[in-house]
């Protein structure tokens, strides 16, 4: 669920093939993803799941945002 979130909102974000995106996609590397894409999709991922996401830097793979949310989940 929260993988196949993700996977939606970068591939409207940055316009690529949600099939081509999978855990160990990396933002900037496989997807070309700039910092204002990132910051987008962090935005989106944000608002999708009533998170604050205050510290991008670990946040490099599709997997780190996944891990990122489950976590801040259980913790609210």
């Amino acid at each position: 669920m929260i993988f196949e979130t993700v996977k939606r909102i970068t591939a409207e974000q940055l316009n690529v093939d949600e099939n081509t995106i999978k855990m160990y996609t990396a933002f900037n590397r496989d997807l070309e993803a700039d910092s204002l894409d990132l910051f987008q999709i962090i935005m989106e991922i944000e608002d999708e799941f009533n998170i604050q996401i205050e510290d991008t830097d670990d946040i490099i793979t599709v997997e780190d945002a996944v891990k990122f949310i489950k976590d801040r989940i259980k913790q609210e």
